[in-house]
């Protein structure tokens, strides 16, 4: 697929401070879009911002605020400032995630510890999300990508937590089916292997991990990275998963089929009947939330 221009197009990349998020800024700066970067490692925000501006020659292509994506203040906040600073926002990377907190099943009974991983991969996407689409159907549409993991089909067995958010996340994407006709936006997900990125390599590992982990053939970053365009450049994808794996394949993971035994022709009839309503009540709620946001956040 030939890769489009960008020009006009503002992205918000949360996790966009280092690893697979700058990764994807650095390409969509390239082709002609401003981004909006949050995340928490303020240091390496900054750094990063000024790389992209630089890489344009010092205009301001890009920006940065200190988000946690637990919240819906700094999710509103985010938002609201790539508005501020480049008119609006057509394109939504949420990225953010950790990996430390996810080998839980025989811990201490510690709430914060043991949802820890939970907030920030599942909720902090879920948060992202609602707050995307509503600055998304103003601008008339666009497109949130979502960054899931292999880890959301294939486990890891010292994983719990990581792979319970990540297969979180792709039944997230695949539940907006009809997303497009009720507000022209498409939500897809990207599933990397493992990539050596910095929030990898610096994750401590028992050594029976480590020694599986130096036989893993790793994904390249840029496969991951080809994989977020293809799902912003191609319109007609939406609830898409995409694997990024080693040797630079990007495959499809497609959906499981209802059994045939919990469906029936009489019932697929009826669910179809009934798409132009249920798709013209999301068109009547979108209304009304975009209505209590923006008054309540102008």
């Amino acid at each position: 697929m030939a890769m489009n221009r960008l020009d006009g197009k503002v992205a918000v990349i949360t996790g966009g401070a280092r690893g697979l998020g700058k990764a994807v800024a650095l390409a969509l700066v390239d082709r002609g879009a401003k981004v909006m970067i949050g995340d928490l490692l303020d240091e390496q925000g900054a750094q990063t911002v000024d790389e992209l501006n630089a890489r344009v020659g010092g205009s301001k292509v890009a920006a940065y605020l200190h988000t946690n994506v637990v919240s819906y203040k700094d999710n509103v906040a985010l938002f609201q400032q790539a508005e501020k600073e480049f008119g609006g926002v057509d394109i939504v990377h949420l990225n953010a995630g950790i990996i430390g907190g996810s080998k839980i099943a025989f811990t201490p009974l510690d709430d914060e510890q043991d949802e820890k991983v939970i907030a920030v991969n599942t909720i902090g996407v879920m948060k992202g999300t609602k707050v995307a689409l509503l600055h998304l159907a103003k601008r008339g549409g666009g497109v949130i990508v979502c960054t899931s993991s292999v880890a959301g089909f294939h486990i890891d067995p010292e994983l719990l937590a990581y792979n319970a958010s990540k297969h979180a996340l792709i039944g997230w994407i695949r539940s907006f089916t009809m997303l497009p006709a009720v507000c022209n936006v498409r939500i897809n997900a990207v599933c990397p292997h493992v990539m050596l990125t910095d929030m990898v390599t610096s994750e401590p590992v028992s050594d029976a991990s480590l020694a599986i982990q130096k036989t893993l053939p790793p994904t390249s970053v840029d496969t991951a990275v080809k994989a977020v365009l293809q799902l912003i450049d191609d319109l007609s994808a939406n609830r898409k998963a995409l694997m990024a794996l080693p040797g630079g394949v990007i495959r499809e993971e497609p959906s499981l089929k209802l059994p045939a035994e919990a469906t029936s022709p009489a019932l697929r009839k009826e669910l179809a009947k009934t798409i132009p309503t249920r798709i013209q009540h999301y068109k009547e709620e979108l209304a009304d939330a975009m209505n209590r946001y923006f008054k309540s956040h102008l």
